[in-house]
């Protein structure tokens, strides 16, 4: 072995470091905040008056893989969720409006578990699971949440899709695992409830 190669192997180890950390503090630039919600020419969808972006479904994308280990230290896989509506949101406890948001999404959750509506959960930037878990049963939030503290689910969502681009974002998939509408920012329970509505009627 050449006297080199450890030398090689820790800048290798630097750089790969450096490229997480590199895409972390680019989710983190927009944090708590409203983002963009632009896109490329080939996003195809509509921005709602009620803070909503919607995509026709003949125009949706796959949702990416999203599987992992939850707040809890369960696995938890989006994928088999498949045959229900899933609104996936983006959450972290250091964030002041998913606090404020995290009542809304208890209620609206437990209203509408009877009508095949699955809400999930990716939380990031906690650097331990304690921080999230804390917030959960402070908060009373009924469903699992992926533990994701480098943002790296997010950085799956494909390009041109209604993907998260800030802290909180909510995503809604339909019940054929495609990325339907999107939601940057705070929600209410009823623009929440305009999110989830429409997806409920689909068959």
């Amino acid at each position: 072995m050449s006297a080199d190669a450890p030398r090689r192997r820790t800048r290798r180890r630097r750089i790969l470091l450096f490229a997480a950390g590199a895409a972390a503090a680019s989710l983190s630039l927009s944090a708590c905040g409203d983002g963009a919600s632009g896109g490329s020419a080939q996003t195809r969808f509509v921005q709602g008056k009620d803070g909503v972006d919607t995509v026709k479904k003949a125009d949706r994308q796959p949702a990416p893989d999203l599987s992992g280990e939850t707040t809890t230290g369960k696995q938890l896989d989006v994928a088999d969720y498949k045959g229900k509506v899933v609104i996936l949101n983006v959450w972290g406890s250091w964030c002041g409006p998913c606090i404020a948001e995290a009542p809304n999404f208890a209620k609206v959750a437990k209203e509408t578990e009877g009508k095949g509506v699955q809400f999930l959960g990716i939380n990031t930037r906690d650097s331990q699971k304690s921080q999230a878990t804390s917030f959960e049963e402070e908060h009373k939030v009924p469903y699992p949440s992926l533990f994701d503290p480098t943002g790296r689910l997010m950085l799956r969502f494909p390009k041109g899709s209604l993907n998260p681009q800030s802290i909180p974002s909510t995503i809604a998939i339909d019940r054929h695992g495609k990325i339907a509408a999107r939601s940057i920012g705070p929600l209410t329970e009823d623009e929440l409830r305009s999110m989830v509505k429409p997806l409920i009627a689909e068959k």
